[in-house]
């Protein structure tokens, strides 16, 4: 949206930030960090729970709470819980005109639990705007069937409104958006292509991290750069009392984790790398995947309050690589890789404000290597230097005011070559400046509000000031203590696009590029609404209906005939749909169902199609069952209705001259070219498939090992892939894959 429309909407957040240097604080405020005492690690989404009061609230991704609103000179009872730990009781005087600062550790449970602990969760931000955000720990996942061995995205594919296109990839499509309009955040830092072994799995190692944080829309004003989802990535700290490490092996990796604590702080190393093609060539009709790739991560964090009090300094740096080196001089070769560094300098200061400080920089490269086949040259590179700042103020109210600014400076370069093997270069540079403003409405009981603006000063293709505005707005009313309301709506752009060929069935990489001045940047606008339904503090019932309109989508232009006509072209969609999911959670059993009925629809040129990805109905349950003694059974089955493609409708013998000096092959040079029908109107069978999978975890002293025996597709469903459109050949996605998963830990 541009400038003036939204005037009265900046004078508004402007008169919040100058109330914020006024507001006096009357009331007391507790604030702190819970980490688990056996290793320092922060325990996100932990229950802070105030027993006087009958409120509370939870940590964040840091572990990190904040109390506010607490009548001063008075002693409260505040209650620490978290799955899987002892509950910890503490009595906390609060004083007047001071922040009173609380850390806790929690002592993981040394007895199989009995209860899920839940204090206070049912008081935990009632009034919370967190439509279409999902917060997983870890911990969520290891339980679940994890196929050859747990990977993030593929968990990502169980939720409701996250679809995906088969077995065969990790890459993952939120409401009837593409792949590329996912921002994938480690930590702070974007990841261009997280993906290893032609998407079949991703390139981050659960190992390293601690939680997860997944908008599927209507992601408030911090985040920006993509029309569809952000994932956040939150790493871990290393342990910080002692040094340990874990290793495992899989049928298709091996990998293996250090850390330990340094003088006033700790650090992770941990790594991955293949080793065998043979669970590879279960994933491509038993062909032959040479593939090698291998991951990375280190992380050092400081924190010494006689350096500087409440002050804490983190460095990481991560790399990923693959390669397909087929051998064989008729076929192409792949090469990709990402590189990122980043340090940030986060600060807590004497009033309920934080801040953050974070200069991070990015690499991708990608290559397509022809060799002597009749595939096309491809390189692609993306260079990002980022630094960002950030802030955070508590009122004693409970409200909450948050702002930054990011200056970001990128260079792309993409080489393409036609068949005559010319170049072309369609990349470029610029600096992108934005900052936000975001104010939380959280002094109600039973009512709270989010509202932000996302400001874009400048385009990154340049073209002189280009203000652009990006407002966002949730809210949350709960009618009764079961029963809460909650609706968001958003406008979200998008500068940075990749090339994608949407009838590719297994994309390598997407180049990425910044969209032209010769079109307008990507644009959405979010409508969601849904309610959430808690009849017990056992099970959970959440619906969500959407609606996006999606606008100046940059489309290949498959009508170029000519050198001046543009490689891009404008495009719009629209995607709607409705989810459903319930969960009950009663120790020993924690089972989860979710529904998914969804349209997606794109339109270039007059024609309107479903993409690829437009998947009607989807299904996903899962169970997990604690059998005692270490023994853990899970299984999970999906069900989708058939994905769209288009049919052949003939061919016709196309003459092909590659030499008009000679004519003495002219008849030779007929070859059939297929004649495709109108686009994506046939769909494929549905796809179903059920997994399980058994673990035991042994403990002997302080070596812990757990085995994991997995088995994916087991009554061995032929789900339909796609048809070999040379050769008619039918290839199916995966068979019945058993699988094994070593670990050990010290």
């Amino acid at each position: 949206m541009k400038n003036k429309s939204l005037y009265p909407l900046v004078l508004f957040f402007i008169f919040i930030t100058l109330q914020s240097a006024f507001y006096s604080q009357d009331r007391g405020i507790v604030r702190g960090f819970v980490a688990d005492s056996s290793n320092g690690e922060a325990l996100p989404y932990a229950n802070v729970f105030v027993k006087e009061l009958n409120r509370g609230t939870s940590t964040d991704f840091r572990g990190y709470f904040v109390l506010a609103s607490l009548p001063e000179n008075n002693t409260f009872t505040i209650v620490f819980s978290y799955v899987g730990y002892e509950t910890k009781s503490v009595v906390v005087n609060v004083p007047r005109f001071k922040v009173k600062d609380v850390n806790i550790k929690l002592a993981p449970s040394s007895f199989e639990l009995q209860t899920i602990e839940l204090i206070g969760e049912k008081y935990r931000e009632e009034n919370a705007t967190d439509l279409s955000l999902q917060k997983i720990t870890i911990r969520d996942l290891e339980n679940l069937p994890k196929g050859v061995e747990l990977d993030i995205f593929r968990s990502l594919q169980s939720l409701p409104g996250v679809q995906t296109t088969g077995d065969l990839s990790s890459r993952y499509y939120v409401r009837g958006s593409n792949s590329n309009q996912n921002l994938v955040l480690l930590d702070n830092v974007t990841i261009y292509n997280p993906y290893h072994a032609l998407g079949i799995f991703s390139a981050i190692d659960p190992d390293m991290v601690n939680s997860l944080e997944f908008y599927k829309g209507g992601y408030p004003a911090d985040y920006h750069g993509r029309l569809s989802s952000v994932l956040r990535v939150v790493t871990r700290d290393g342990n910080a009392n002692n040094f340990s490490g874990k290793a495992s092996i899989s049928f298709l990796t091996a990998k293996a984790t250090v850390e330990g604590p340094i003088p006033h702080g700790s650090f992770i190393i941990s790594g991955r790398k293949n080793y065998s093609d043979e669970i590879l060539k279960k994933f491509r009709n038993n062909n032959s995947l040479p593939a090698d790739f291998y991951d990375l991560f280190f992380k050092v964090n400081y924190s010494n309050d006689d350096f500087m009090k409440d002050a804490k300094f983190t460095f990481s740096t991560f790399a990923s690589s693959d390669e397909i080196m087929n051998n064989n001089p008729i076929r192409e070769d792949f090469k990709w890789g990402n590189k990122s560094l980043s340090f940030n300098y986060f600060q807590i200061s004497d009033s309920p404000l934080y801040y953050q400080v974070e200069i991070s920089a990015a690499q991708f490269k990608g290559e397509v290597i022809p060799n002597l086949s009749n595939s096309k040259s491809v390189y692609n590179e993306v260079q990002d230097l980022t630094m960002r700042m950030d802030f955070n103020y508590v009122y004693d109210n409970k409200n909450e005011l948050s702002g930054g600014f990011k200056i970001f400076e990128l260079k792309s370069k993409l080489l393409l070559s036609n068949y005559r093997g010319q170049q072309n270069d369609l990349g470029s540079k610029g600096t992108n400046i934005s900052a936000y403003v975001r104010y939380e409405f959280m002094q109600f009981q039973n009512f709270g509000a989010d509202v932000g603006l996302h400001i874009e000063l400048t385009r990154l293709a340049g073209g002189g000031s280009a203000t652009n505005f990006e407002p966002r707005a949730s809210f949350t009313y709960r009618f009764i203590p079961e029963l809460a309301f909650k609706a968001s709506w958003g406008i979200l752009g998008q500068d940075l696009i990749t090339v994608s060929d949407e009838n590719e069935i297994v994309t390598i990489f997407e180049p990425w590029i910044i969209t032209p001045l010769y079109l307008q940047p990507s644009s959405s606008i979010h409508y969601i609404a849904g309610l959430e339904y808690n009849p017990s503090r056992f099970f959970s019932i959440n619906t969500e209906a959407y609606y996006k309109q999606m606008k100046d989508l940059a489309l290949v232009n498959e009508e170029k005939f000519f050198s001046g006509d543009k490689d891009l072209i404008p495009g719009k969609g629209e995607a709607y749909g409705l989810e459903f999911q319930s969960r009950y959670v009663n120790y020993p059993i924690d089972v989860t169902a979710a529904y998914t009925l969804s349209w997606s629809f794109k339109e270039v040129n007059g024609e309107k199609y479903s993409p690829r990805y437009d998947s009607r109905h989807t299904v996903n349950l899962s169970t997990e069952y604690d059998l005692g003694e270490g023994w853990i059974v899970s299984a999970a089955w999906t069900y989708s209705s058939g994905l769209p493609f288009t049919q052949i409708a003939g061919y016709y013998e196309k003459l092909n001259i590659d030499d008009v000096t000679t004519y003495s092959n002219l008849l030779e040079s007929y070859k059939p070219f297929t004649i495709l029908g109108d686009r994506n109107v046939e769909r494929l069978p549905d796809y179903h498939r059920l997994d399980l999978s058994l673990t035991k975890k042994i403990k002997i002293g302080k070596l812990k090992t757990s085995i994991d025996v997995n088995v994916m597709n087991v009554y061995n469903r032929k789900n339909l892939f796609y048809i070999n459109r040379t050769t008619g050949e039918r290839v199916n996605m995966l068979p019945i894959l058993p699988s094994v998963n070593l670990k050990i830990e010290l």
